[in-house]
C-alpha cells in the first residue's frame, strides 16, 4: 500500500466521527414551547360568507319535466352512435342534421302509413259515403249481397251510365258467388285482405288480387271512368266469375 492510499484511510477515519454527530444534531427534534391562542368562529363571523352566493355549495334540484328527461336520454344514445359511426369531432354536426331532419321523415312514414291503410281498406266506404253520386250506403252492404238482385243492380247502373257503380255491384255479386261456394266466408266487418288470406289455397288468389285492385282504384279513388274503361275493367270481373263457377 502506497503512502498516498494510506493517507487517504488517515483523513476518511478522522472525518467519519464529525459526520456522524452533524447527522445526530439535524435530525434532533424541536419543540415549540409557544403559548397557544385559540380563536373562534362567531355566526357573525360566518355571516357574510353565508350570505355570499360563491360560497353555496347546495346542489340544486333539476326542474326538467320526465319530456326533457327523455330527449336528453335519446340525444346521448344519439351522441355515442355517432361518435362511433363518424369519430368525435364529427358527431356533433351529424347530430344536429339528424335531429332538424328527423321530424319530416316521421312525418312523411305517418303519411306513408295513413294512405297504405286507406288504399287497403275493405269494401266500407269512410271517406266518400256522404258525397257520392249513386253510392251504396254501408249498412246496405249485407242486405245486397243476401236479398238483393244483384244482376240487375249492375243492369239498372248500366242503364244510368253509372259504370263505378255499376263495377261497386259487381264486385259485391262476385264476393256473393265465392261465399256461395264457400270459398270465402263473407263478413261486414271483413276486409279484402282477409279475403285474400282466405283464398291462399286457390288458384283463384291471384285473379282475386287483381279485380280487387281494379274495385279499389275505381270506387274508393272515385275514378272517372266511361264505357270503354268499364269493358276493359269488366274483362278481369268475367274472368274471375268464370273461374269462380269452374271451381264449383
Amino acid at each position: 500500500m502506497t503512502n498516498m492510499t494510506k493517507t487517504g484511510f488517515l483523513i476518511l477515519f478522522l472525518f467519519i466521527p464529525f459526520w456522524v454527530i452533524s447527522q445526530k444534531d439535524s435530525t434532533a427534534v424541536k419543540f415549540d414551547d409557544q403559548e397557544i391562542t385559540v380563536v373562534e368562529i362567531t355566526e357573525a363571523d360566518l355571516a357574510p360568507f353565508k350570505a355570499d352566493k360563491k360560497f353555496n355549495y347546495e346542489i340544486e334540484k333539476s326542474d326538467h319535466s320526465w319530456w326533457e328527461d327523455v330527449k336528453n336520454w335519446l340525444y346521448n344514445i344519439l351522441r355515442r352512435f355517432f361518435e362511433w359511426l363518424f369519430g368525435v369531432d364529427a358527431a356533433p354536426s351529424y347530430i344536429a342534421f339528424f335531429l332538424k331532419y328527423i321530424p319530416y321523415v316521421l312525418l312523411g312514414l305517418l303519411l306513408f302509413l295513413l294512405i297504405r291503410f286507406f288504399i287497403k281498406a275493405n269494401t266500407k266506404n269512410i271517406l266518400f259515403a256522404k258525397n257520392n253520386e249513386g253510392s251504396v250506403l254501408l249498412s246496405e252492404e249485407e242486405r245486397i249481397i243476401k236479398t238483393e238482385d244483384i244482376q240487375g243492380l249492375i243492369k239498372q247502373a248500366l242503364d244510368n251510365s253509372n259504370y263505378r257503380l255499376s263495377i261497386r255491384y259487381y264486385y259485391l255479386y262476385l264476393l256473393k258467388l265465392l261465399t256461395e261456394r264457400e270459398l270465402i266466408a263473407w263478413e261486414l266487418q271483413k276486409t279484402n285482405e282477409d279475403y285474400l288470406k282466405e283464398l291462399a289455397p286457390s288458384t283463384l288468389k291471384p285473379l282475386f288480387q287483381k279485380v280487387t285492385f281494379l274495385y279499389d282504384y275505381i270506387w274508393y279513388g272515385e275514378f272517372a271512368i266511361d264505357r270503354e274503361g268499364y269493358n276493359r275493367a269488366k274483362t278481369n270481373f268475367d274472368q274471375l266469375k268464370k273461374s269462380i263457377v269452374a271451381n264449383a
